[in-house]
């Protein structure tokens, strides 16, 4: 009869952890983290034809581990470029993590990408340049929805930082030449892989407040109403910033808000030519201070500029530092730092959303 009751009390553990388990789902559902916010707002069928068409792949015969679902892989990058993590991290969270896998539609048991999946998946982005049409894609949704008006438009970088290089002096010169050191292309004990694999040869050293950076530009134009990126440029960080600006506006602008390190003859010209109004701040001179007119038209620009700030602040702390990647070489990057603002633009939306500033799509 003892052993009957323990038994019995087993069989009655096993019970109250199955529901245990439901009731903690439930319960995680009901928080609302960050990624349940989201997965709220988004449509995320709208990502799944341009995904599937430019990742399709013909089957080889019959039978094989079908492919996972494009639209889950895609929310993967969106969860990993948020929090930051590495692709090994990536696949450990959401095999750790509830809110993960509910985000994702995955359940308890579910097989889980592993850090090799994901990787290969980032590798197509890049190499189909789908990481733009998707950005493109979500911004046109928002612009035919009326959410993006443009009646004012932000102009603004900020450094994206890589891992540092430890190359020689000679290297280094080879690199600012435009040309691959020989050393790197070198194969190693066994004859497979070379130091080139490792090496970002297009990354460059720039240097801004008494701050050294190592690494590219994210270049980008904003809607000065509601924060949301419209356009994004790549390059290495030691180009100027406003090097970029021809690539950034359009004739769909109707003013530019920048700062003063934008203002020349040249994009003064481009900006009448496009019938765009030029709100950047103007300069002063050693010879030439501003006047108090123009140091109050600078005032009032530079309220509406900052803003872009904001942008910058979100992907530093609210995605965790995420202006540092990992990736090497210039095409990764851009394809990175592309799902680096379609993400910041999917959060913010659902923040306009949730603040009740517009309405779902």
């Amino acid at each position: 009869l003892y052993f009957k009751q323990k038994q019995y009390k087993r069989e009655v553990n096993k019970m109250k952890g199955f529901f245990d388990l439901e009731y903690h789902e439930r319960k995680i559902r009901e928080y609302k983290h960050p990624l349940a916010k989201l997965d709220s707002v988004i449509n995320w069928e709208i990502f799944r034809k341009p995904l599937e068409e430019a990742l399709y792949k013909k089957p080889k015969g019959a039978g094989g581990r079908p492919s996972y679902d494009k639209v889950m892989m895609f929310k993967i990058l969106i969860l990993q470029k948020y929090y930051n993590l590495s692709d090994e991290q990536t696949e450990f969270q959401i095999n750790d993590r509830t809110s993960f896998r509910q985000f994702l539609g995955l359940k308890i048991g579910d097989k889980v990408p592993d850090a090799k999946t994901i990787w290969y998946f980032k590798e197509q982005l890049a190499k189909n340049n789908l990481s733009q049409k998707l950005f493109d894609l979500f911004t046109q949704e928002l612009v035919n929805k009326g959410i993006i008006v443009k009646e004012g438009s932000m102009i603004d970088a900020t450094f994206v930082d890589v891992p540092k290089q430890r190359n020689s002096r000679e290297e280094n010169a080879d690199i600012k030449k435009g040309a691959i050191p020989l050393e790197f292309a070198k194969k190693d004990k066994n004859g497979k892989r070379s130091r080139l694999a490792q090496k970002d040869v297009d990354a460059r050293w720039a240097k801004k407040n008494d701050e050294k950076h190592y690494g590219y530009k994210n270049h980008i134009n904003a809607d000065e109403k509601t924060k949301l990126i419209t356009k994004y440029s790549v390059t290495n960080a030691a180009l100027h910033d406003s090097t970029q600006i021809k690539n950034l506006v359009d004739k769909t602008d109707k003013k530019v808000y920048a700062d003063s390190a934008y203002r020349s003859e040249d994009i003064e010209e481009f900006l009448k030519e496009h019938n765009i109004q030029s709100c950047i701040q103007e300069k002063g001179y050693k010879n030439k201070p501003l006047t108090k007119q123009q140091q109050k038209l600078n005032n009032i620009k530079s309220k509406i500029r900052a803003r872009v700030e904001h942008i910058f602040g979100f992907m530093t702390n609210s995605m965790h530092n995420a202006l540092f990647m990992r990736a090497i070489g210039k095409e990764r990057i851009t394809s990175a730092i592309g799902l680096l603002n379609l993400t910041y633009n999917l959060f913010r939306y659902e923040q306009l959303v949730r603040l009740q500033k517009i309405e779902i799509m």
